[in-house]
């Protein structure tokens, strides 16, 4: 069976600020950049993973309004997940990201599962990991 990752969607409540996150910070592609009945959704890529993107979607667009404002309550609390990235230096992506004025959670460090990890949140409170395999 050939399967492989095409997309995953981490919830934003401003799609300027994700984008100057996401692209601007941590050198991520814009791919697409759509509006539709007053939303709007964009698809940010790494440059060297062509075939995966990460759509930055708003708050649970085809949910009832109940469900959204519900969503939207958990977005402000920071408690959705957001993704794990891989990055050959977890200390000089961390640097970037904190000289940006983002808040560090986790400062890279070694795991007993062998990798050397940092965590911070996204502008709209996702949580973030960023990885690196530990030094054999």
């Amino acid at each position: 069976m050939d399967v492989k990752l095409k997309q995953c969607f981490i919830t934003v409540d401003d799609p300027d600020k994700a984008l100057a996150f996401y692209r601007d910070v941590l050198g991520l592609e814009l791919r697409n950049d759509v509006e539709f009945e007053g939303l709007r959704w964009l698809t940010v890529g790494s440059p060297l993973q062509p075939d995966v993107e990460i759509v930055l979607e708003p708050p649970a667009a085809d949910a009832s309004p109940a469900d959204r404002e519900t969503l939207t309550r958990l977005l402000a609390k920071g408690v959705l997940r957001g993704v794990i990235f891989t990055t050959p230096d977890c200390g000089a992506l961390c640097e970037r990201v904190r000289e940006a004025g983002t808040d560090i959670l986790q400062e890279p460090m070694d795991q007993p599962y062998g990798v050397r990890d940092c965590a911070f949140r996204d502008p709209a409170g996702n949580l973030l990991r960023f990885m690196q395999r530990a030094a054999a």
